[in-house]
């Protein structure tokens, strides 16, 4: 018999991997100059140089055997050595290769990670709004998802609604900064509030909840925001990190989950997380990939794009009167529905060429999330229709 969850799954696939399918389809029938795809998050930036001359420089001087055969299932110890360096310098934080295991992308780590913390039947608490395939990953082992509503006015974290949510089923939170898909930044503030009520949980129900800080867009800040590192402030702490937006590499697949020596049972924790990776099929993630890392350490692709994008997309829909939160990292915007439905708002962007994503499968009611990691020439021939479309529902308002 066919596995009846894994079919569902493989028919329907996410609301942003359907929209993304559906814009090829229109920009085939409208063409491409009428087609406005805010659907997907794939950087839009090229990559440093590093990234490039760190492959050619790899092709020319390593073995084929070295270059493209197995590392250790743990992966590459040069390059693990290399991270830990840079997470002990960077982030004045105890690491050590023992606490890092490479992954194909923050994916690999998030399901690795998601694997070794929980049991079946135990809660993970996801900070609402989420990225939809949170619920994929933690579900797969009998575990539940559990949506937490960060605070309606700037999308940080309710202590109080966790506080309510957090019960002894609870193995882990979810910490997603910046945020997709609001492209909000947690403050120390926050994180110590978290850190703190988390803290008194595990003491309370005599075991550790883990923070799992899923941060692939940490690099991606505006204003001067800073994104503080998580296990400076919380030991039970779980890295999943990916290059996919720093190097505006998504395609490649590279990333690592790093536990804090500091946590409880440590080694015990990294073990498990080899097993589950084991488990999933993991022998090592890509090796090419693995040992590039090492070149490209501390390197961010140049994000002055995405930030001009992010000013002139916020000025243009506000102006319209569109109501919003002004991000302060990732490349996201999230743009309340002028009806709350966000269905029925995405559905009607498409007439115009529109394509953003309904922010149910983001765990919150009535926005749209648009990734605005696009040309900037497509972001100005959009404009026209956006404020086509507030006029639309501007009409409707007048006539009702």
């Amino acid at each position: 018999m066919i596995n009846e969850k894994m079919k569902k799954l493989g028919v329907s696939r996410s609301t942003i991997r359907e929209l993304f399918e559906y814009g090829k389809k229109l920009k085939a029938e409208r063409g491409e100059n009428y087609v406005f795809d805010y659907s997907l998050g794939n950087p839009s930036v090229a990559p440093p140089d590093a990234v490039n001359l760190g492959i050619a420089s790899l092709l020319e001087n390593v073995r084929d055997v070295e270059l493209h055969g197995y590392t250790s299932a743990e992966g590459d110890i040069n390059t693990r050595r290399a991270i830990a360096k840079y997470i002990s310098e960077a982030f004045s934080a105890p690491a050590s290769y023992e606490y890092v295991y490479m992954t194909a992308g923050a994916a690999g780590a998030l399901v690795s990670v998601l694997g070794a913390l929980t049991n079946e039947n135990e809660t993970v608490i996801a900070l609402a709004p989420y990225f939809p395939e949170y619920k994929v990953f933690v579900e797969r082992n009998g575990a539940r998802l559990k949506p937490v509503m960060c605070k309606a006015n700037d999308f940080t974290p309710d202590v109080d609604a966790l506080d309510a949510a957090i019960d002894e089923s609870v193995a882990a939170v979810i910490v997603n900064s910046p945020n997709n898909p609001t492209g909000a930044v947690y403050s120390e503030d926050d994180i110590k509030n978290l850190a703190s009520l988390l803290e008194r949980k595990s003491k309370q129900y005599g075991k550790p909840i883990y923070i799992i800080a899923d941060e692939p867009y940490r690099e991606l800040v505006y204003d001067g925001k800073e994104v503080p590192f998580i296990p400076n402030y919380y030991n039970n702490t779980v890295v999943c990190y990916s290059y996919s937006k720093s190097l505006s590499i998504p395609g490649e697949r590279i990333g690592y989950a790093f536990v804090s020596p500091r946590a409880d049972d440590a080694k015990t924790v990294m073990r498990a997380i080899c097993g589950a990776g084991r488990a999933l099929g993991y022998v090592c993630a890509p090796s090419l990939l693995q040992k590039l890392v090492p070149s490209c350490i501390g390197k961010t692709s140049d994000i002055k794009l995405y930030e001009e994008n992010r000013r002139m997309l916020y000025e243009a829909l506000t102006s319209y009167g569109f109501d919003l939160v002004y991000p302060s990292g990732a490349f996201y915007l999230f743009l309340k529905s002028p009806t709350g439905d966000a269905k029925e708002f995405s559905e009607t962007a498409k007439k115009y060429g529109l394509l953003l994503v309904p922010s149910d499968d983001f765990g919150c009611e009535g926005y749209v999330r648009i990734a605005y990691c696009q040309s900037p020439d497509m972001i100005l021939r959009s404009l026209p229709y956006f404020e086509k479309l507030v006029g639309e529902y501007k009409k409707e308002s007048k006539n009702n």
